[in-house]
């Protein structure tokens, strides 16, 4: 086996870190999972997620942990109810009691065709929870921020903020879309799309949002107008988590200077690049139990390649940071995970370099793939005929 008697480190504790530990726990392999958070306790941010079936679900599968999955799934959270910009409700999910139907061949060369498609979605936070449960207790280091490392024998030293360091044989960079491993692999600098999203977060939505609230039914609204985008959803903990996107450039934010602790300031800024919507939206920026991200979205290019080590590889965002307009990241992460930990422990290959080059090469090949997709898709949604060609697509697929 070629990770007998070998320490793995992973860093980073999202759903991709964490699923590749439980796989390679699962062959009583060696593995620590370094995370930068104090504790499981630290709210985790960003959107539910729904799995595939080419993708997540067969990591879910493999980790043994598909029944525990399907226990926390919320079946309305995947709904969607469709409006325009003068919150005008277009289309309703909630309404169609027919299953939906087999999606044509016409229909798949679409790249719009992934959002239509009905999956089991879960919170983010109950996915992690669920995969920090499947692992032994003393899997996961937790207030271990990465910083630095360096060789040392046939592996690395890595240091961490609190001041601690470890050594390990394999190193997996499993810390995100502006991972601090990853400068170890590759030098190349990601690409800005021409998109910008804001997340915000209204906690107790049903108070601090009453009519957004009501009007989700439980699950997301979609809305299109002037080559803009509002996605909001509610989270099985009663909070409103909202996207707003936009074509901006890439240095507005910084050239502006917005603060994004100050919500009034943020609540301007929408009105400014917003200035044709509804003010019914406005509510999103009424509560004082509000939280906004910058989300500048970048991809990394896609011939991109590095020279394979033994001794280091990553996974996720690290490795092939993209927007999420296709839904591919956390689905991809987590298949990473899978055909890594597959890699390290089926015994088909001769030495650990051969194993992760031969992953590496399958990863980058699936996730060019993706990344033309979630482009494609970025454009689409953000074109002026973005609202008729998704309510197109949705009334064939229901």
């Amino acid at each position: 086996m070629l990770l007998k008697n070998k320490q793995v480190a992973i860093i980073g504790g999202g759903i991709g870190g964490l699923m590749l530990a439980r796989l390679l726990q699962l062959q009583n392999s060696n593995v620590k999972v370094y995370e930068r958070d104090i504790n499981s306790e630290v709210r985790v941010q960003g959107s539910p997620l729904d799995l595939h079936e080419d993708s997540g679900l067969i990591a879910m599968k493999q980790a043994h942990l598909l029944d525990e999955f399907y226990k926390n799934v919320r079946p309305n959270a995947s709904k969607t109810r469709i409006v325009d910009q003068n919150f005008e409700l277009k289309f309703d999910e909630h309404s169609i009691l027919k299953p939906s139907s087999q999606i044509s061949s016409e229909q798949n060369r679409d790249s719009l065709q992934d959002i239509s498609k009905p999956r089991p979605e879960i919170d983010r936070s109950v996915l992690r929870n669920i995969l920090l449960n499947s692992l032994s207790s003393d899997s996961i280091i937790w207030n271990s921020q990465f910083t630095s490392m360096e060789k040392e024998n046939e592996g690395w030293r890595v240091h961490f903020m609190n001041g601690t360091n470890v050594y390990a044989d394999l190193v997996i960079a499993a810390d995100g879309a502006n991972s601090k491993v990853r400068p170890y692999l590759s030098a190349e600098k990601p690409i800005y799309s021409g998109i910008t999203m804001i997340e915000g977060t209204i906690y107790n939505a049903k108070e601090n949002a009453p009519h957004l609230f009501e009007f989700s039914k439980g699950g997301k609204v979609l809305a299109f107008g002037k080559e803009q985008t509002i996605m909001y959803g509610i989270k099985g903990d009663g909070s409103l988590m909202f996207l707003l996107s936009s074509k901006i450039s890439e240095n507005w934010i910084a050239e502006n200077q917005l603060d994004f602790k100050n919500n009034e300031q943020i609540f301007d800024w929408f009105k400014e690049v917003y200035q044709d919507w509804s003010s019914e939206w406005d509510e999103l920026f009424k509560s004082k139990e509000l939280y906004f991200i910058p989300r500048p979205q970048y991809y990394f290019s896609f011939n991109q390649s590095w020279e394979t080590l033994e001794n280091l590889t990553m996974i996720g965002d690290a490795a092939h940071r993209m927007p999420p307009f296709a839904g591919k990241g956390a689905n991809l992460a987590l298949l990473d995970a899978f055909e890594l930990a597959d890699c390290l422990t089926n015994n088909q290959f001769p030495d650990l370099k051969t194993a992760i080059s031969y992953f590496e090469k399958r990863m980058l090949e699936r996730a060019a793939i993706a990344l033309e997709n979630t482009l494609k898709n970025g454009e689409q949604l953000h074109s002026e005929n973005a609202l008729e060609r998704l309510l197109s697509i949705f009334s064939k697929t229901n």
